[in-house]
């Protein structure tokens, strides 16, 4: 009898641990990896995400120009957030990588800035209310050269 409850046991708890790793595996964010170049484009201008799905942006600045002069990020604006205003006030933001503190509600989600050779990358929830959401870059110049695209959630 009691080598039959640890047999029951044994196999309880095999099953649980792998429903758990299946869970996990279930959770892991979708990756999207993101080219900026000296260009002011990115590589990709449309992400489609399912509501909270996670997402992990992966940006990768290639180029030659020097970090100080051309560098990348990766924004992610809230609804009805105007991007060309945010832009303009993001050039004088330069303390805070070009996102303005003052407007951090308009923010979903943002990187770091990356230049030549660099990697930032920012995990997210999709916006669970379905639509198209914004993302630009944010260093001077590049919104206004048409470094932008858009996430849709549906």
């Amino acid at each position: 009898m009691r080598v039959h409850r640890s047999l029951i046991s044994g196999c309880a708890a095999v099953v649980l641990a792998l429903g758990a790793a299946a869970g996990v595996q279930a959770q892991a964010p979708k990756v999207v990896p993101i080219t900026a170049t000296d260009a002011m484009k990115y590589s990709v201008t449309s992400i489609e995400a399912k509501p909270g799905e996670k997402i992990t942006v992966k940006l990768t600045a290639q180029g030659a120009i020097p970090n100080v002069a051309m560098a990348h990020n990766f924004v992610l604006l809230a609804p009805k957030t105007d991007p060309a205003a945010f832009a303009q006030a993001a050039a004088m933001a330069r303390a805070t990588d070009f996102v303005p503190a003052d407007k951090a509600a308009q923010v979903l989600a943002s990187t770091k800035l990356a230049g030549a050779g660099e990697t930032v990358e920012v995990t997210f929830a999709a916006p669970k209310a379905p639509g198209v959401y914004t993302y630009i870059c944010t260093f001077p110049g590049h919104f206004a050269a048409g470094m932008k695209g858009t996430l849709t959630v549906k």
